[in-house]
């Protein structure tokens, strides 16, 4: 008896089954969290910078 083969496997290079339903959740997952977030990103405010100063202040030495 040798090592375990990926072609001795029933189901190896085929989509059946649970295979196929998991590869299509993650694929329904993906595009549903892409579509909440282009919804939530156009939604909500996405401009609200905190604003800085690019100038240089002396710094009072004692």
């Amino acid at each position: 008896m040798g090592e375990p083969r990926l072609k001795d496997i029933d189901d190896y290079d085929t989509l059946k089954g649970g295979k196929k339903r998991v590869v299509w959740a993650v694929i329904l997952a993906g595009l549903l969290i892409g579509a909440i977030y282009k919804i939530a990103y156009n939604v909500y405010d996405n401009n609200d910078a905190i604003k800085i100063e690019d100038t240089i202040q002396k710094v009072p030495m004692k």
